[in-house]
């Protein structure tokens, strides 16, 4: 199943159709946020610390993570503000565009799981599923997309390497 979803051309085609929906759906929260103007988490990131995701037991089941929204985002939350937002409509536009995807992916899902440890669900577990895939997938999911032209020119820039013979790497021949 693996080696189907990172090399398949069907599979492709399936990822990007979650590519797209995920991405479409970061960037129109990201732009909202960004053209609103008003965002602000702090009402958020004080209910985080008030009423922290429990146990059946009572006990909160992040301890560390609320204490880093207290004592590090809340303090911060200006900060905060400014990453939310852009950083929602980055993921969206990497994914929605199919470049870095699997950088994108990879932020799209770090945010999913700080909202979930904040105590909301909402769409955020659909969406880490989903992101699993992406990820799963690796140079795969972005092929359809922009990572097929940034990819192998990040290979020849940065690490000298040529495994797409349709850009040789200079003084190297094609494959």
């Amino acid at each position: 199943m693996m080696e189907w979803l990172r090399t398949n051309k069907y599979a492709s085609g399936l990822l990007l159709i979650i590519r797209l929906y995920l991405g479409y759906e970061w960037f129109i929260h990201g732009l909202e946020k960004i053209r609103g103007g008003a965002f602000d988490a702090s009402g958020f990131l004080t209910n985080i610390i008030a009423n922290p995701v429990k146990g059946p037991d009572g006990t909160a089941l992040y301890p560390m993570y609320n204490s880093f929204i207290e004592n590090f985002a809340l303090p911060n939350v200006g900060i905060i503000n400014i990453l939310i937002p852009w950083g929602e409509f980055f993921v969206g536009l990497g994914l929605l565009l199919g470049v870095l995807t699997i950088a994108a992916v990879f932020s799209g899902l770090l945010m999913n799981f700080l909202f979930v440890f904040g105590g909301t669900v909402s769409t955020n577990p659909a969406m880490i599923v989903l992101g699993f895939i992406i990820l799963a997938a690796g140079a795969n999911a972005g092929k359809l997309g922009g990572d097929y032209y940034v990819l192998p020119w990040i290979r020849r820039t940065l690490f000298k390497k040529n495994d797409n013979p349709h850009f040789p790497v200079k003084d190297q021949p094609a494959h």
